[in-house]
């Protein structure tokens, strides 16, 4: 169910009366709530060695050995990782989704909700699936999948040649590659990170080390012709036109286009690079020099630095961007538009912008209280804990999903009560 299609009456209503565990239930673990903030799920123990998970006031029927990572998908479906007769298996509404394995983890999600991922390992060997299904070829290695955003193709690196010990020289030939629906690469390199796709889920690049010294980015299997001293995680145009990626030359930090240097190297750190949806802007966050990190925009940093910049987020327009500021993991700041907002917290987490750029929404912690901010402005109240508020589609209202005494609540706040 789409957003526009949520509950958007303004207004408070209970959803769960009382968190604490129900009758015969020896403990129940933290919970998670849907996204559209109509559902909380817990981990709960309901016999000695038998797990489930509660769903508001109600519990699978099924049980299992263990379970962990419970996550909502953006359509809405709970999923966890449970273990049965010492085998492991996605469970989705609490249905096993595909065979039981010997391990299954990190759970990721197409835009839609449809297609869900997980790591697979069986027999000592390593895949993808997708919905239950694991690639046909298998490998010794593989990390770092990604997925397509609309759940079509998937993607990781992958050991694709094995290698005795200390074999110094088998490593220098190359033994990683990117595997693309269970399909290596053809090439090998000592090394890949990141691999990522197009916004149509057509095309990969990846960042790869093609000698003990030379770093490059590499597009579908074909690495540029210029090699730098390091590269970070590589960003496709949002139409596929190219690519770029942040490279080091020379000791400074500059933005690569294709292989060429489009911006100069003239940072002493540069990453997270981030489009535009039109894809007429780019951002990054990047140090002008050392321990004084910003945000970017086209090569145009904002004056004011922080000693740590974190979480970049850009507005849907491109024209505005945001980022988290914190003095060594500690005195949080947000910072939208280059302007930090007035509150230092304990704790921040990454903003929203409406859909109309117009409007800035995050959650923060201080002092164990949590509170939900909109354009810098806090809630009337705050909670004993929450979750990154939502936009309503047209920007005018928040959803505040949040925790107080002992009960979860889903609140509709029009953005003029802030």
């Amino acid at each position: 169910m789409g957003i526009s299609n949520w509950d958007w009456e303004v207004g408070q209503k209970t959803v769960v009366d009382s968190l604490s565990p129900m009758q015969g239930h020896g403990w129940q673990e933290e919970p998670y709530v849907s996204d559209d903030g109509e559902t909380l799920a817990a981990i709960v123990q309901v016999d000695e060695g038998e797990f489930s998970i509660r769903v508001n006031d109600a519990v699978w029927e099924n049980t299992f050995e263990k379970i962990w990572f419970p996550r909502f998908s953006p359509d809405g479906r709970l999923t966890a990782l449970c273990q049965q007769d010492m085998e492991w298996v996605l469970a989705v509404d609490g249905e096993m989704l595909g065979e039981t394995t010997d391990y299954v983890w990190q759970t990721q999600f197409s835009k839609d909700g449809s297609v869900i991922a997980t790591m697979y390992k069986s027999e000592e060997r390593y895949a993808v699936a997708l919905n239950g299904q694991p690639w046909e070829e298998v490998f010794e290695n593989v990390n770092q999948y990604t997925l397509a955003t609309d759940g079509t193709h998937s993607a990781g690196v992958a050991q694709v040649e094995s290698l005795a010990q200390a074999d110094i020289e088998g490593f220098k030939k190359g033994i990683y590659t990117v595997v693309v629906d269970g399909k290596p690469w053809a090439n090998r390199y000592l090394n890949v990170w990141t691999p990522t796709f197009d916004a149509q889920g057509l095309r990969v690049a990846a960042q790869v080390r093609t000698s003990v010294y030379d770093y490059t980015i590499a597009v579908d299997d074909l690495p540029w012709s210029q090699t730098f001293n390091q590269v970070w995680e590589p960003v496709f145009h949002p139409e596929g036109k190219f690519v770029v990626a942040p490279v080091r030359v020379a000791g400074k930090w500059g933005v690569a286009k294709d292989g060429a240097l489009d911006w100069p190297a003239r940072y002493v750190q540069c990453l997270e690079l981030q489009f535009s949806e039109g894809g007429d802007d780019l951002w990054a966050i990047v140090a002008t020099s050392y321990g004084k990190f910003t945000a970017c925009c086209n090569d145009a940093a904002w004056s004011k630095t922080w000693p740590v910049v974190l979480d970049l987020v850009v507005s849907p327009n491109g024209k505005r961007g945001a980022v988290l500021a914190n003095e060594d993991n500690a005195n949080f700041e947000i910072v939208v538009d280059g302007t930090a907002w007035s509150g230092v917290y304990d704790m921040a987490w990454p903003v929203t912008f409406s859909a109309d750029s117009k409007n800035v929404t995050t959650m923060v912690e201080k002092g164990g209280r949590y509170k939900v901010l909109v354009n810098g402005k806090e809630f009337s109240r705050d909670f004993d804990r929450c979750w990154p508020p939502v936009f309503s589609e047209d920007g005018t209202k928040v959803l505040i999903r949040a925790i107080e005494n002992n009960s979860y609540v889903r609140i509709v706040a029009d953005v003029a009560q802030f």
